[in-house]
């Protein structure tokens, strides 16, 4: 049985950083493409970034280039979003997803596999 577990979250003032984590359990995490979307209160969801099986990173969205990065973790079942200079429109659920296939999928909303979400909310 799959699950994803995500932490990290909390509040931060604008210009600030939070690492976020996904741990997966049920299935080998690092050997597939492993995505961060996010939802803001009242907004749709929206695809953040992507890692595949092979390292590389799809940005979903322009707006946290140079900000955010992808990155696993040297166990087999983490995966984090490192998040900097925080602005208050960042301020959403942070949910880690997957398929289980090596690429990441090119619609983010078609992610098979969801965890709970964690709360990042930036302050001004």
């Amino acid at each position: 049985q799959v699950q994803l577990v995500e932490s990290g979250g909390g509040s931060v003032q604008a210009g600030g950083s939070r690492r976020l984590s996904c741990v997966g359990s049920g299935f080998m995490l690092n050997s597939y493409a492993m995505a961060w979307v996010r939802q803001a209160p009242g907004k749709e969801r929206e695809g953040v970034l992507c890692i595949d099986s092979g390292g590389r990173t799809t940005y979903y969205t322009d707006s946290v280039k140079g900000r955010f990065t992808i990155s696993r973790g040297n166990a087999e079942r983490t995966v984090y979003l490192q998040m900097n200079s925080l602005k208050p429109e960042d301020t959403a659920v942070y949910y880690c997803a997957t398929d289980r296939t090596f690429s990441c999928n090119s619609d983010y909303d078609q992610y098979t596999y969801w965890g709970q979400g964690t709360q990042v909310t930036v302050s001004s």
